[in-house]
């Protein structure tokens, strides 16, 4: 059902023969089969990059009805100056299931973002929350690639490159311009999604780290092939230059019988991330979590980073333990996918998220410093918990829902309001 390893070159057939042999673009394909390249980066990019995929597929992407425009609903894109972006610590409790039947398009809910669509910059943050699968309905983003994490109930993704079933704790990455549709195992469904408008995800490099640790590209995987003979009345959606569009065909999209290259859809399994920690003294910063990153065109600073904090030990000596107070030139977006963050005792619930925007000081609460300050320092497991955070060089600028919804918490900034003065000289 999958295929290992990031930014392989993959080949996989549905149909034994239906993958060429000696060309990508024979007169005749196999099966009378259309042969179709999709190229997720310039053709003139490194080799080390450069990304696309030859599939063929019993129609080509070309036979559909024009696009026609459609409501966004609470999507929101680029340029995110609906209103003014606060400095303030921002936290919202989860977004409810909605009440109405929703599929997984119909509960998309952008809560932040910063960049430009247009020269692929930036990033967007949604929630999704649905209660129903998508049937006759298709999705493709040519905006950015699509991370995407679980917080409540399982997933089943079809796509034209194959199947992924995904759960809360595993991610998965649908890249810009690949259609898919999305199931629902379960009776509802909520997660989060980063919307990456710049580069491709990749591996950060290891630098000191050396050859193993953080993701291995090994635990990466890649669907195989299966696709859809299907005729009726079916709906593609398409989310470009930040609206919605919807055309008609007859047929299903996902009908690639065969293909190879790499650029295709995957999933990673966070449970199998190898933490690197301190064993000596202070606390080192989060970027040694980092699963993903988009680079950018200044070395060293990323378009944005997916990180997460796992279950790991925990045995520096003589170390504040938690985060330390802080305040960072990149900006954080922060969910919760199961059990307690480490650096809040309370507020902070799966299915919530925080923004602490460039320059917004943040940290521990109150009581979470004071039982921090006189802990024991003995080696430590922290069990049953997974956060994440997306980390991006721009100011997220939260949407005027977010700003407005009754999930913001307005009292977020009261638990730092017990932190008082300590100084004894």
């Amino acid at each position: 059902m999958y295929q290992s390893g990031f930014g392989n070159e993959f080949a996989t057939e549905a149909v034994a023969g239906a993958l060429p042999q000696g060309q990508n673009s024979p007169q005749k394909a196999p099966f009378g089969l259309y042969t179709e390249q999709i190229s997720g980066t310039p053709f003139t990019a490194p080799r080390g990059v450069n990304r696309r995929s030859w599939l063929y597929r019993i129609r080509p992407s070309v036979a559909h009805s024009p696009f026609q425009p459609m409501e966004n609903g609470l999507l929101r894109s680029t340029p995110f100056d609906e209103v003014a972006a606060p400095p303030n610590q921002l936290r919202w409790q989860p977004l409810p299931i909605p009440a109405q039947p929703a599929d997984f398009i119909d509960g998309l809910v952008t809560m932040a973002g910063n960049g430009d669509a247009l020269t692929h910059t930036g990033v967007a943050v949604h929630i999704y929350a649905a209660n129903r699968s998508m049937t006759e309905r298709y999705f493709f983003n040519a905006d950015g690639e699509m991370l995407i994490a679980p917080q409540l109930g399982r997933l089943l993704l079809r796509t034209e490159m194959g199947i992924l079933q995904v759960a809360p704790g595993e991610i998965a990455v649908i890249q810009r311009g690949i259609k898919f549709r999305v199931e629902l195992l379960e009776d509802r469904a909520r997660g989060y999604i980063c919307e990456n408008y710049g580069s491709l995800f990749r591996l950060p490099d290891l630098g000191p780290i050396g050859a193993n640790g953080l993701a291995n590209p090994r635990d990466f995987q890649a669907p195989c092939a299966a696709y859809e003979d299907r005729a009726g009345k079916f709906e593609t959606v398409a989310k470009f230059q930040g609206r919605l569009w919807r055309a008609t065909m007859d047929h299903s999209p996902l009908d690639v019988v065969a293909w190879h290259g790499n650029y295709a859809p995957y999933k990673y399994d966070l449970a199998r991330f190898q933490c690197i920690n301190t064993v000596s003294f202070d606390h080192p910063d989060p970027s040694i979590y980092t699963v993903l990153t988009s680079p950018s065109e200044i070395v060293g600073t990323s378009n944005v980073d997916f990180a997460i904090f796992p279950p790991r030990w925990v045995v520096a000596e003589h170390t504040f333990r938690p985060p330390w107070f802080h305040r960072n030139f990149m900006s954080e977006f922060m969910g919760l996918i199961q059990g307690e963050y480490d650096a809040k005792a309370e507020g902070f619930v799966p299915g919530g998220a925080s923004l602490h925007n460039c320059m917004a000081g943040h940290g521990p609460d109150a009581a979470t410093f004071e039982k921090a300050s006189a802990a024991e320092l003995k080696p430590q497991y922290l069990s049953g918990t997974l956060a994440f955070m997306f980390e991006t060089r721009f100011v997220c600028r939260p949407t005027k829902f977010a700003l407005e919804s009754s999930q913001l918490d307005e009292q977020y900034f009261e638990c730092w309001q017990g932190l008082n003065k300590r100084f004894q000289p």
